[in-house]
């Protein structure tokens, strides 16, 4: 049995983390994760998390409306972030994480070092490779986000990158990074089920949460009209920093 305190403790961090992601359009995982983390283990954190963000992913990309023709436009991106979670996850099933963590903060710091030189306008690099032969581009930025979420549990930097560099609007944004997430979620849940580590126990345990996720998130979305596209673009540019900041102590503590 989990004691009163710890229960009331994930409760808060649940719903917290998805107040945040329904004002922003992002974070759920990027938030609850190392929280919960302080509570129990790495691995707990992150089963605890599995289908709750997966249903704050759905939710958030369905809300706003024509959902549809961001995924008609970017449907390939998802399904190879999906190819690229799954196989992810066999290497952290497999091999050391931290390596990997690593490689992401640097890449995240390569990035907001060229933004801040262009005083916030997007590199043209970033430009290029996000835009030129668009299908070549959703493939690597959409295996690299795939990969990244199944070995650090974190894609959002890679997306990032990748809709900075198409000048993508709000809503577009947070639909297509939402829709990718749950790709790489579904993804990172099955291998996890391949793995022997998803029974009716899990399932049990992350049903209440699933509420508590969506009851915040529906939360949050009140809030959101509240939050500008300038505000957005900073408070996405904050959260690579504290990635960055996170990943970098994350492996020198390991």
């Amino acid at each position: 049995m989990i004691e009163f305190s710890v229960a009331i403790a994930v409760v808060l961090i649940v719903g917290f983390s998805g107040l945040v992601h329904g004002t922003i359009g992002i974070g759920f995982p990027l938030i609850a994760t190392p929280l919960l983390s302080l509570v129990f283990d790495v691995r707990v954190a992150i089963m605890l998390t599995l289908f709750p963000t997966a249903a704050v992913n759905l939710a958030s990309m369905l809300n706003g409306g024509q959902w549809q023709n961001s995924l008609a436009k970017f449907w390939p991106l998802p399904l190879y972030a999906l190819a690229g979670s799954y196989g992810g996850t066999q290497l952290i099933l497999s091999s050391d994480p931290a390596p990997y963590a690593l490689l992401l903060s640097l890449l995240i710091v390569v990035y907001l070092g060229i933004d801040l030189y262009k005083q916030n306008h997007t590199p043209d690099v970033i430009k290029t490779l996000s835009a030129r032969r668009s299908a070549l581009s959703m493939a690597g930025f959409g295996l690299l986000a795939g990969v990244a979420a199944g070995t650090t549990n974190v894609m959002l930097p890679i997306l990032i990158i990748y809709a900075l560099g198409l000048g993508l609007g709000r809503l577009v944004t947070v639909q297509v990074f939402n829709m990718t997430f749950l790709a790489g979620k579904l993804a990172q849940i099955s291998a996890f089920a391949v793995a022997g580590q998803v029974n009716g126990d899990l399932l049990l345990q992350n049903a209440p949460l699933v509420l508590i996720a969506l009851v915040a998130l529906f939360g949050g979305m009140q809030l959101q009209k509240r939050v500008n596209d300038a505000l957005f673009r900073r408070v996405i540019k904050a959260l690579l920093a504290l990635i960055a900041a996170g990943l970098v102590v994350q492996f020198f503590t390991l």
